[in-house]
């Protein structure tokens, strides 16, 4: 019995110590998970994150926000922190939390590299980083993680090479790499996870062929491949996965052609994507034995031979696109299948453009699916008349039947399609009157009917579509007056083409109100009269022909308005008086024709009126002076009949002018004097400022509190109490063309925006000032370092000025206006296109942190039609700078993602070069981005500006004129050189995206981190 207690007793000691050890590493394992992750909340930005503000030393960790712990041990095993837009970086003491199992960081705006550290997390079975800016490559200590399950790093900037090692990594269920900036082959060590079943490596730099072992993923049922460089034949042995559920191969360089027995192969597939790529042969007439099948896309490809009938099997068929192949015969029987597909219930695309089907479209159409909202047939041989049964398909979004060879009207049963935003019949032989159907369009956006033989006068009902964005129904055979109340309507027009018709009677005035038309053509027709002066308020047009009609009188001088004008067309017509010396002040006109009228006088000098080949005068009999070239004889003194003239036109014009006095003062007197502030500003919650205020806060708008004048206005640098420091006051000078509307879109935009390196807005005052006149003003968080013109312009004398930027600062400011743009076109609820990136509009503060500004031309954007192969585009005008300016806008005038791409990389060529793009040296022939781009890759020395090119110990003429320049200091010139003329494509779908922009600029800077030079 001793015995036994005194065993016992010893035994429970034993026991007490080993529960006292284990306590002791209990507590210290979740003092280093605690102390982990509060230096990961230290490397998060934007101060203290709200979902974060329940990390702290009063509550345990284990309660924390997005913190999962073990019951057991009272470790971390799960951090879920999804959708707060953290910023910063991963911490290495990540690493720390030995016990963690899933990983979910998504979505939160992080960068720099994934740390080495995540390779001690060895129980970790999830990890997801997706959506985020990380950059560099994946660690080669991720290794470590053999439990890893699923790794989802997809839309991120990770580069280098696709690791071989995860095909190591043995329980991988899920492996997501897509959207990154991975290049190189696709390992065929993948063929070794054998629990794969989704891998997605769509949109990278991969190139090769697509490995065989990848026919080994027995389990795989997801596989993306798409938008890489990727050749060869599909392999034989893909075929063997008989799980696929969707399988995506878009935008490579595939050849070969379908298996015959494509629905052994693939029993359960549910979408095939293999567009845009090279291959060949027919439509396997067994894929309609796959009954799941929704979606079928194997547009621009070369396949041939005719749509299997069996088609129609597909009940589950949503999308059926087949554009750009060269399916059909020319025999009359190629559109046989459609009726069959009038059993797929569930369609909402079908596409069979450019194409050669050929035959009648079946009345059957009006059976197809009651939820299809696309249909294009455009370029192809189609012929017969558009059946009646065609207004029976009423979710129809999109009608396209272009380019074919279609005669006979339109049915009214179109009518009936009330969703309809765009309705294509180009291009065809129809004929007969437009029909009066528009009442019920209402949501009609883009309407071509061009180049066919319609008669008859334009329909009245086309003032029900306020929303028609583009409208052609050029080269018909229209007569009759164009009715003023209809364009009075369309105020949304972009582009309006009336051109080769028979209309007559005068120009309508109400298309002054179409404040938002760029391009407007209608030469080629009957036109009598004045041109209205109301054609001055289209302040966005670009493109304005009416030549060739019967117009009379003199040109209107609201012309002189359209400062955004590149083309001007009134050739052969009746006009007559003098030239307005105002055409030579608008700043971007290329294109001057007046030929052919009953022009008078001195023709005007400088602007376009120097260049010979931009206009021309042939044909105008009176004409005297202007450039030599133009051999016109020199003007002579006036004559007592013009000087009689001259006088009589002083006299009407003073009466006129006193009356107008007159009626002015009567309305001032009767005006409600209020000059209390009634401020817009953009968020209910700003401090509101009186016009008083913001007078006192710069000393009654003293020049010596003047800080910059733009386009649309002046600002001063002032102090209201109401705010800590000084602050930015832009005062808006209404007289200057679209100064409202700017300080309406300025307020509207920056209301909504809020990054770091955007200017921020603080509020704004729309009141009167002590005169009764309107004012307009916003103020902003003042900028200590001005704008960035200021850093690279050069003074009155034509020298540098005192201030002084180095290469790593402009890298800094350049890395730090693509985030701003990053941020702007993907990470905002709505894309926003900021219109006028130059170093004017960016902004530094004291710690040279650069912040885009100056919102008055930006534009929300959105697509036209949800199909465009166009890219995105908006109802909006021209805009920008020149010089800054992307050459497409020239032509259509819709801004685009792609046209701050192009103003940011003339802005990234500019704080290269110093060179303004406007500088005397560029001409037609050689602008700022070619020079450039003939520097690469050797001689960017010769092109950089040498006020930044300092060097430790240095002079800088001797590195300019120093071909041993540190070759890794070359590099970086060359590299930022490079993606500066990679923005500045001619093309807008050439141009490199914002973010992978950002990827090679950090890379740059990381460059420069390791050297011991200065630039």
């Amino acid at each position: 019995m001793i015995r036994f207690i005194i065993t016992a007793n010893f035994l429970l000691c034993i026991a007490s110590q080993i529960l006292l050890q284990t306590g002791a590493a209990m507590s210290s394992g979740s003092e280093i998970d605690r102390l982990a992750l509060l230096a990961l909340k230290d490397k998060l930005t934007n101060g203290v994150p709200e979902a974060l503000s329940s990390w702290n030393d009063s509550v345990h960790f284990c309660k924390w926000q997005g913190v999962t712990c073990n019951l057991r041990h009272k470790r971390v095993s799960a951090l879920t922190l999804t959708n707060q837009n953290f910023g910063g970086t991963l911490a290495p003491s990540l690493g720390n939390l030995t016990f963690l199992k899933t990983l979910n960081l998504s979505s939160n705006g992080l960068h720099g590299q994934i740390p080495k550290q995540i390779g001690h997390l060895r129980r970790l079975m999830s990890l997801d980083l997706q959506t985020n800016y990380l950059e560099g490559e994946v660690p080669l200590e991720l290794a470590n993680c053999s439990k890893l399950q699923m790794i989802l790093f997809t839309y991120n900037n990770l580069t280098g090479k696709i690791p071989l090692w995860f095909g190591s990594m043995q329980q991988l269920t899920g492996l997501g790499l897509g959207i990154n900036q991975f290049h190189g082959n696709i390992p065929t060590s993948f063929g070794n996870l054998s629990f794969l079943e989704k891998l997605s490596l769509a949109y990278n730099r991969l190139e090769g062929s697509i490995p065989q072992s990848l026919g080994g993923l027995s389990n795989l049922y997801l596989l993306f491949l798409g938008s890489n460089n990727l050749s060869g034949l599909i392999p034989s042995s893909v075929y063997n996965l008989s799980r696929m559920e969707s399988l995506n191969f878009p935008f490579n360089y595939l050849f070969g052609t379908l298996p015959s027995n494509i629905d052994h192969a693939f029993p359960n597939l549910k979408s095939f994507n293999v567009g845009h790529n090279m291959l060949t042969g027919t439509i396997p007439p067994s894929l309609s034995n796959i009954s799941q099948l929704q979606n079928i896309e194997i547009y621009e490809n070369a396949f041939t031979g005719l749509v299997p009938i069996s088609v129609g099997r597909l009940q589950n068929l949503d999308r059926f696109v087949i554009s750009k192949n060269n399916f059909g015969s020319k025999k009359g029987q190629d559109l046989d299948f459609l009726s069959s597909i009038t059993n797929c219930s569930q369609l909402q695309l079908i596409d069979i453009s450019y194409n050669k089907f050929s035959g009648v479209l079946p009345n059957s159409i009006g059976n197809l699916s009651s939820q299809l909202q696309v249909v294009s047939m455009a370029v192809n041989h189609i012929f017969g008349s558009i059946p009646n049964e065609i207004g029976q398909l009423g979710s129809l979004y999109h009608l396209s039947l272009a380019s074919n060879f279609l005669q006979g009207t339109i049915p009214h049963s179109v009518g009936k399609l009330e969703n309809l935003g765009k309705l294509s019949l180009r291009q065809n032989q129809l004929y007969g009157r437009i029909p009066d159907i528009f009442g019920n369009l209402t949501k009609l956006i883009d309407l071509p009917l061009n180049d066919n033989n319609f008669e008859g006068t334009t329909p009245v009902s086309l003032k029900h579509c306020k929303g028609m964005q583009f409208l052609r129904i050029n080269q018909n055979n229209l007569s009759g007056n164009i009715p003023n109340l209809t364009f009075g309507q369309l105020e949304s027009l972009i582009y309006l083409d009336m051109h080769s018709n028979s209309l007559i009677g005068s120009l309508p005035s109400a298309i002054g109100n179409m404040k938002h038309l760029v391009k407007l053509d209608l030469s080629e027709n009957k036109f009598s009269g004045d041109i209205p002066m109301e054609f001055g308020e289209c302040l966005q047009l670009t493109d304005l022909s009416m030549s060739q009609n019967f117009l009379q009188g003199s040109i209107p001088s609201s012309i002189s308005s359209l400062k955004s004008l590149i083309n001007l067309d009134l050739s052969y017509n009746n006009l007559s008086g003098t030239i307005p010396q105002e055409l030579k002040d608008l700043p971007i006109l290329e294109n001057l024709n007046l030929s052919h009228n009953h022009f008078y006088g001195e023709v005007p000098k400088g602007g376009v009126f120097d260049n010979i080949t931009a206009i021309s005068l042939t044909g105008n009999e009176y004409l005297c002076g202007g450039i030599p070239q133009l051999k016109l004889p020199i003007c002579q003194g006036k004559s007592k009949k013009q000087f009689k003239l001259i006088i009589l036109i002083i006299i009407v014009t003073s009466g006129a002018l006193a009356g107008f006095a007159i009626f002015i003062i009567i309305c001032k007197r009767r005006k409600h004097k209020k000059l209390s502030s009634t401020p817009s500003s953009p968020h209910s919650s700003h401090l509101r400022v009186s016009y008083k205020e913001l007078q006192d806060a710069t000393n009654g708008f003293s020049s010596s509190n003047l800080v910059g004048v733009g386009s649309f206005g002046s600002v001063y640098k002032g102090i209201i109490q109401q705010f800590e420091g000084p602050v930015a006051i832009k005062v808006l000078n209404l007289q200057a063309h679209g100064a409202t509307k700017s300080f309406i879109t300025e307020c509207m935009t920056l209301s909504k925006i809020r990054h770091r390196n955007l200017l921020k807005i603080l509020t704004s005052c729309s009141s009167v000032d002590y005169n009764d006149n309107d004012f307009k003003a916003l103020v902003f968080e003042f900028m200590p370092n001005g704008s960035l013109e200021n850093w690279l312009s050069k003074n009155e004398l034509g020298e540098p000025r005192d201030l002084y930027m180095n290469f790593r600062q402009r890298l800094g400011v350049a890395i730090d206006i693509a985030y701003a743009l990053d941020y702007l076109h993907h990470d905002f609820e709505e894309t926003i296109v900021h219109c006028d990136i130059k170093p004017s509009n960016v902004f530094l503060d004291d710690g040279m942190v650069a912040h885009l500004g100056d919102f008055g031309l930006a534009r929300l954007l959105h697509e036209v039609t949800s199909y465009s192969n166009e890219g995105q585009t908006t109802t909006s005008a021209i805009k920008g700078t020149i010089g800054y300016i992307p050459p497409e806008y020239g032509e259509s005038g819709q801004v685009t993602t792609q046209g701050d791409i192009y103003s940011y990389g003339v802005l990234l060529l500019v704080m290269l070069t110093g060179k303004k793009p406007t500088d005397s040296m560029f001409h037609e022939d050689l602008s700022l981005p070619k020079i450039c781009k003939l520097a690469l890759p050797d001689r960017v020395v010769e092109i950089v500006d040498s006020n930044f090119l300092v060097l430790s110990e240095r002079d800088h003429k001797e590195v300019m004129q120093n071909l041993d320049l540190d070759q890794k200091v070359l590099g970086s010139l060359a590299d930022f050189t490079r993606i500066g003329v990679a923005c500045c494509a001619e093309l807008p779908s050439e141009r490199i995206d914002i973010k992978e922009v950002l990827v090679e600029l950090l890379a740059i800077k990381q460059k420069l981190s390791t050297f011991n030079i200065v630039i």
